[in-house]
């Protein structure tokens, strides 16, 4: 039979463009990713000064960050399953638009009340990675799949290393409204680039969406987290705190149980109850505290006065300077975290990169008074944050069925979310303990510092343990089946068109 002869195609086609939105698609995923933690981070140099610039109370002013981090964990894994069920890039979308409208409340208003709504917003962007990588997981082949996944993971340390030096050179020579108007632009051509470059992804998981799950789960975590947020300032034994943590328990038990019963789950409870998604869950857990314990301390510990006899004085802006070097490093070793991860398995990588972390500790407590140490440590500290964040998600997409990795990769953030507000919980409680006076404020001790990094060292070091087991065997199998439920679903969605 006569093949039909190959012609170029007639001008004006615009088959150029889908090649480029392809080129361009991890290039956007990965942006949004760093805006994410961009916004996150920027207020975290403005909390000093925001009682004086919008006449509210301290306490008033910490909602900023609280608010953000509540609905980002109550968000990623509501958002995650809403994106296997609606369409990931469709969702991500209204994530980013979200986040987006929150900037622009927050460069518009100077009242506290405006500010904690519009940093609640803001906390929907914290979705923006579990839907990228499940995006990234339906639409790129295999050998290109393993370095976007442990690119996109790094983006929020990158973002996080980024957002604090730019807030506060912000905060030093311009008005703090700038900063906002700075992320709104940045959300918005981040939506729109998203909108041309990312196809939406065919694999989708039918079912109704669990409206009982998603109110119980979000009452279980704002329970949660506002005790653990607020406990140093409420008082640990007080009967707030107490009554959170008990509703907390009745809630998320109540919950559990109705989520075995429900026949479309908000979270497949018995998927994660196997060794291979559970423990991936536990040790992101124990990441999430690990890491958290670095950025908390650093900052603090480089701008204590020089007559503690630790500290170096430095300025805000000198202060998010040191932890540019650890951006660098997740931006050049997630590349190192795919290879290891092809050749000895996701769970050896999260393993490195929980025993790198603790060796980062180790060399904060060794030394932590010269400026080169510190940011040497905390390098080290991130370099393994970057192997453990990069080698998560891969865990994840070889052990769930593809219809359900974004709410499954969801999860797995809301548990390095929980990890990080424990340890920041953790981390203020020793430092307060390990106070002395000075001018007659209650300064940490170099000994306190040293103690939240043996306790970070030593979660790392139990984050290792539970890396080593997960179970190895059928990740292959697991990977296998994916792919060929992927082609399945691409299949059914291009017979149905």
């Amino acid at each position: 039979m006569d093949q039909p002869a190959l012609t170029s195609p007639p001008p004006g086609t615009g088959t150029p463009a889908p090649r480029l939105r392809d080129r361009l698609t991890i290039p956007v995923l990965a942006s949004g990713g760093i805006l994410m933690a961009v916004t996150q981070t920027v207020v975290v140099p403005l909390l000093p000064d925001l009682p004086r610039l919008t006449g509210a109370s301290a306490a008033a002013v910490s909602w900023t960050v609280t608010a953000t981090l509540l609905s980002g964990a109550v968000l990623t894994p509501v958002l995650g399953r809403a994106g296997d069920m609606y369409g990931k890039r469709r969702v991500l979308i209204a994530a980013l638009a979200l986040m987006t409208v929150g900037s622009v409340m927050c460069a518009l208003s100077s009242d506290i009340g405006v500010l904690i709504a519009a940093r609640a917003l803001q906390g929907a962007a914290a979705s923006v990675v579990p839907l990228s990588i499940s995006i990234l997981r339906d639409e790129l082949p295999p050998e290109r799949r393993g370095s976007a996944v442990a690119l996109m993971s790094s983006t929020v340390g990158i973002g996080a290393a980024l957002g604090l030096p730019l807030a506060a050179l912000v905060v030093q020579y311009a008005d703090w409204h700038t900063m906002f108007w700075l992320t709104s632009a940045l959300g918005a051509a981040g939506g729109a680039a998203t909108w041309w470059a990312v196809k939406e992804s065919p694999v989708r998981e039918p079912g109704r969406f669990d409206v009982l799950g998603a109110l119980g789960l979000a009452a279980g975590l704002v329970c949660l987290l506002l005790g653990v947020s607020q406990g140093g300032t409420w008082g640990w034994g007080s009967a707030r705190v107490l009554g959170l943590f008990l509703g907390a328990v009745v809630v998320l038990a109540l919950w559990w149980w109705q989520q075995l019963r429900t026949p479309h789950p908000l979270v497949d409870l018995r998927l994660v109850s196997r060794p291979r998604v559970g423990l991936s869950h536990v040790a992101g857990l124990l990441a999430g505290f690990a890491f958290y314990a670095n950025s908390l301390v650093t900052a603090q510990l480089v701008q204590a006065p020089k007559s503690t006899g630790y500290g170096l004085g430095l300025s805000i802006v000198d202060s998010g300077l040191c932890l540019l070097p650890g951006g660098v490093t997740m931006l050049l070793f997630s590349p190192l975290s795919a290879r290891i991860s092809a050749a000895r398995g996701p769970r050896i990588t999260l393993a490195l990169g929980a025993a790198v972390i603790a060796c980062g500790y180790a060399l904060r407590i060794a030394d932590s008074r010269d400026l080169w140490m510190i940011i040497l440590g905390a390098s080290v500290v991130t370099t393994g944050t970057t192997l453990a964040y990069s080698a998560l998600p891969t865990l994840i997409l070889r052990a769930v069925p593809a219809a359900q990795t974004a709410s499954a990769n969801g999860v797995n953030v809301l548990m390095r979310t929980i990890g990080q507000a424990v340890s920041s919980a953790a981390v203020a409680a020793v430092l307060v303990h390990h106070s002395s006076p000075l001018g007659g404020v209650p300064v940490p001790t170099l000994h306190g510092y040293r103690l939240a990094f043996a306790m970070a060292g030593v979660i790392a070091l139990a984050a290792c343990a539970a890396a080593l087991c997960i179970p190895a065997d059928g990740g292959a199998g697991t990977t296998r089946r994916a792919r060929g439920a992927t082609r399945g679903a691409r299949d059914e969605a291009i017979e149905g068109a």
